[in-house]
């Protein structure tokens, strides 16, 4: 979809004619951050739109937004804000996750897994997508997959010297060993199937 259809679609990002140019959008974001701690959602709400129509390369406040309209309860807007996101910011990995959380909350799920996959593969060790990627395939009964991406916090434990997290992720792996049994990808994956393939390369990176 093009970027201005996208813009389009998001009639929430328009600011109010209010919004003091004088304000940076930084600012604004502060602003915002502030007020979802007094718990004024609606007000937060506006100073992120305000920030994006300031500066629609700032990234925080797209995450800010997406990531409230989704505490909100509106799913279907916060993967909008995140599409726009990286539609205008593309380096901006963090909105991948935030997308597939919005998605997973939709229902989409495998979109949502892929996309989360993707980002936690390639993001600089998010412990939390990979934690929330383990449980969402828990929930499908993705055994493999899921101790795959245990096997990844198991090693991104071991390169930051992160005890607690290391005994969590080996507790995690054995158990997970033991219920996958011969369908491990990290030593017998499926020759032929991408989405096996990439799980497999995932479980040898973590050891």
């Amino acid at each position: 979809m093009a970027l201005a259809s996208l813009a389009a679609a998001l009639g929430t990002l328009a600011a109010p004619r209010d919004a003091r140019a004088s304000t940076s959008s930084a600012e604004l974001v502060q602003q915002a951050r502030a007020h979802e701690r007094a718990k004024e959602d609606d007000l937060a709400t506006r100073r992120y739109n305000e920030a994006i129509q300031l500066d629609p390369g700032d990234g925080d406040a797209y995450l800010g937004l997406g990531a409230l309209r989704l505490r909100m309860g509106d799913a279907r807007e916060s993967e909008r804000v995140f599409t726009v996101a990286l539609a205008r910011i593309p380096t901006l990995r963090a909105a991948m996750g935030g997308r597939a959380r919005a998605r997973w909350a939709m229902g989409m799920r495998e979109t949502a897994e892929r996309e989360m996959q993707d980002y936690a593969t390639t993001s600089d060790g998010d412990v939390a997508a990979l934690r929330e990627l383990a449980a969402w395939y828990g929930e499908d009964g993705y055994a493999p997959a899921q101790l795959a991406a245990w096997r990844m916090m198991q090693s991104i434990a071991s390169q930051r010297s992160d005890g607690a997290l290391a005994r969590e992720a080996r507790t995690m792996v054995r158990a997970l060993q033991i219920l996958v049994g011969p369908a491990d990808p990290g030593t017998s994956p499926a020759a032929g199937d991408a989405t096996r393939k990439l799980i497999a390369s995932v479980a040898r990176r973590g050891g």
